[in-house]
Parts: structure tokens; C-alpha cells; sequence
């Protein structure tokens, strides 16, 4: 059984390939079920963000996996092959670690896709598809992140997607306190967003969602009101801006709709951002003017801000995870002597068994205590021995040599001396 990883991000795929290999949160159980019941994977965890879908398994069939996840979203594997990483074991864990400590974010130290790893370890969990192999990686991982938060600098001024946000839309407005902002959906990226905006104070908040009870539980945080998704139509053309970010396989904001919110605004410009793999708004609207419409891969320069600050951090959390992968590696190993301890032991107990089975036939006949325990003694000390001893006796050359000092070792014997 092999412990593998691979997938796709934001470094190896532009968005328009990643929203493709995407996985809808509510569609994980079913996808770790498939891939598992397929028999191309044992043991499975997906994590999929807007940067990334990345898939760790532990499978017998690496390939076999690889071409799941490019048939379960109707592709073939010719199509998405350039763009996707495989990892083997220490490969594997070394990424995991990367990611999960923010070195292989867009925005360097994030915190958020420790969250998401979580969730994503939660899932395969719930799901039956979290084995003790990706179990032992992912306590590894996290355990590797905390000491990467609590030791290094790594997170320190780092610029989020949601400040990153508030920071482009200050490039386009004079000031955010004047602005009527509407968000679209109501999950985790939406609430951090929505902070960042809110501590601006605009003029008017509304969140935009499926169901109205979920975005009111929202928008009241924040002061605000809500709207369901089929009134957006309606009220578009009041917002300055708009930040998108749901887990609909289709666009919800069309070139159509934009274009008659812009003259109902007679043109005043509109800002805005869809942070949603895949993209709830139509591409085509960017190309429209007066408005300003940015994605998660157009916000890259933006976080890039305190790049070189941490630089120095980046590199003391590189070595941490450098040891801490050879750590893995160990373990790794260790498991795979695991069923050969369980034969060694199951052979020296049927040798246990035997030599006491016959002991016992031996005082139920009325020989004498002590003879029995010599004997018993005796033939426990020549079966245990006679394996090593032979090995001893037998082979030559550097094999023989190597199995004499294994042997040495073992036995902690030191003949020389």
C-alpha cells in the first residue's frame, strides 16, 4: 500500500482548469465513497479550495486513482496531465506540511487552509475513508503546522484575499465608508471578507443568498440586511460592490445582468470579486466597462505585499518541516515491519506453545519438576537459536559479512571483545 498525493493549484493550473477538478463541499462524501468503492484507493482525503484540489490516498493502484479523478469530473487524463503533481510518501507528507503551515499559499502564512485541511480530514472521516496511514499523516501534519505558527514568524503581516480585497477596492473608490456592498453567498470566505469590509464601515451592507434565513444570520453580524440569490437581478445596480464566493457549479451573475445594472447606475463604476471555484460570475463581464471585475488568481500581486518580510520566517519553517518529514519517514518504515514483528511473534509463540505442551505431557506422566524445566529449557534455547545459528553456518562473501554483523547487533554481541 502506497501513500501518494496529487493534484493541482494555483502554481501549476490557471483558474480556468482548477474550477474544472473542483469538489462542491457537499459533493466530498460522495466522491471519498466512489473512489474508495472503486478499489483504486484504500484510504482517501480530497482537499479542494480555491487555489487547489489535491487528492492523498493510500492505494495500490497510483495510476488507477489518477484516472478516477479526472473520469469523475468527465475529463481525460491527456487533458488535465500537465497540470497536475504526483507525490510519493515523503514527497507527499512534505507538501502536506508546506501547505498546511502556508509556504504553498498565494498568500504566504495564511491561516485558513489549516481550517480547510480540517474540515477536509473531518469529511474522509465521516466518510469511512480516513485509514490509521492518512490519519498518521494529517496528525503529523497538523502537529508540524503548529510548530511552524508557534516557532517562526511565517504568518506575521501577511495579507489575506480578504484584505487584499478591501485594498483594490480603495484603488477604484475614494473611501469604502461611502460604498453600498453586497456579498453573495454566506460561508466562511464571505464572513472573513465581509469583516475586513465591515471594520471600514460602508454605507450599506447585504448579503446575497440561497437560502434568506442563512443570509440574515449573517448579514445581522454585521449590520445589514439580506436578499435571496433571484433578487439579484433586482437590486444589483446598488451596490459599488460585489464579492462572490459560493459553491455553485454555475455562474450566478451573467454579462446580461451586469449590463443592465450599469446603465440603471448610469455608469457609475462597480466593483467586483469572485473569489468562487468555479467563478460565479461570467468572465465575459469583465469585459464590460465601468466595471472592474478581479479573481482569486487576478488578487496575486496584491497579497504578495510582506512577501520578503517573512522570507526569513519561510526559510526557519522549511527546516522545521525538513526534519520533521525524515520523522515521517521513520514512521513510515516502521509500519512497514509492523506484519513481519506479527509473524516473529506468532512463530515464537507456536515455539512457546509446543515446547510447554509437551512439558506438561511430560509431568502428567510424573517425571520429575526439574527435569521437565531443564528440558524445557533446553528445547525452547535450540528452537529460538537454530535460525540465526544457521544463518551463521551458511553463505559467504559480503552477504555473509552483512548478516554477521545484523546478527551482532541484534544479539548485542561483541565477539571481538
Amino acid at each position: 500500500m502506497h501513500l501518494v498525493a496529487f493534484g493541482l493549484n494555483h502554481h501549476t493550473a490557471p483558474l480556468a482548469i482548477r474550477e474544472r477538478l473542483a469538489f462542491p463541499a457537499e459533493t466530498l462524501p460522495g466522491a471519498l465513497a466512489q473512489l474508495v468503492d472503486s478499489q483504486a484507493a484504500r484510504e482517501a482525503t480530497i482537499v479542494s479550495t480555491c487555489n487547489r484540489t489535491e487528492l492523498y490516498c493510500a492505494t495500490q493502484q497510483p495510476d488507477a486513482a489518477l484516472a478516477w479523478l479526472a473520469s469523475y469530473h468527465g475529463l481525460s487524463l491527456d487533458e488535465v496531465r500537465p497540470y497536475l503533481y504526483q507525490l510519493d510518501a515523503a514527497e507527499a507528507a512534505r507538501h502536506a506540511f508546506r501547505v498546511a503551515s502556508g509556504l504553498d499559499s498565494m498568500v504566504l502564512g495564511e491561516t485558513q487552509i489549516l481550517g480547510q485541511i480540517k474540515d477536509a480530514v473531518r469529511v474522509a472521516e465521516r466518510a469511512g475513508t480516513l485509514g490509521s496511514l492518512l490519519n498518521g499523516l494529517f496528525q503529523k501534519t497538523f502537529a508540524v503546522a503548529k510548530d511552524v505558527r508557534s516557532q517562526t514568524a511565517v504568518g506575521a503581516s501577511s495579507v489575506s484575499m480578504a484584505a487584499a480585497g478591501v485594498r483594490l477596492t480603495e484603488q477604484i473608490f475614494a473611501s469604502v465608508g461611502e460604498l453600498n456592498v453586497l456579498f453573495i453567498g454566506a460561508g466562511e470566505m464571505i464572513e472573513l471578507v465581509a469583516t475586513h469590509y465591515a471594520a471600514r464601515k460602508p454605507a450599506c451592507i447585504t448579503v446575497a443568498n440561497r437560502t434568506l434565513e442563512r443570509g440574515q444570520a449573517l448579514a445581522t453580524q454585521f449590520g445589514g440586511n439580506a436578499i435571496t440569490l433571484a433578487e439579484l437581478p433586482d437590486h444589483l445596480h446598488h451596490y459599488d460592490v460585489v464579492v462572490s464566493s459560493t459553491a455553485s457549479q454555475l455562474p450566478i451573475i451573467g454579462k446580461g445582468m451586469v449590463e443592465r445594472a450599469i446603465k440603471a447606475r448610469r455608469h457609475r463604476p462597480i466593483f467586483m470579486l469572485d473569489l468562487a471555484v468555479p467563478r460565479d460570475i461570467e468572465a465575459e463581464v469583465g469585459e464590460l466597462s465601468d466595471v472592474y471585475l478581479y479573481t482569486v488568481d487576478d488578487i496575486a500581486g496584491i497579497v504578495e505585499v510582506g512577501q520578503q518580510a517573512r522570507s526569513q520566517a519561510a526559510e526557519e519553517a522549511e527546516t522545521i518541516i525538513a526534519h520533521r518529514v525524515g520523522e515521517f519517514s521513520d514512521w513510515l518504515k516502521r509500519r512497514e515491519s509492523v506484519p513481519l514483528i506479527r509473524a516473529l511473534r506468532d512463530e515464537a509463540e507456536r515455539t512457546r506453545r509446543n515446547a510447554l505442551e509437551a512439558a506438561m505431557k511430560q509431568l502428567a506422566k510424573g517425571a520429575p519438576p526439574e527435569k521437565v524445566l531443564e528440558v524445557l529449557s533446553v528445547q525452547l534455547t535450540n528452537k529460538l537459536m537454530h535460525p540465526p545459528t544457521q544463518a551463521l553456518s551458511s553463505g559467504s562473501g559480503a552477504a555473509h559479512d552483512a548478516q554477521v554483523a545484523l546478527i551482532a547487533s541484534l544479539y548485542r554481541l561483541h565477539p571481538e571483545s
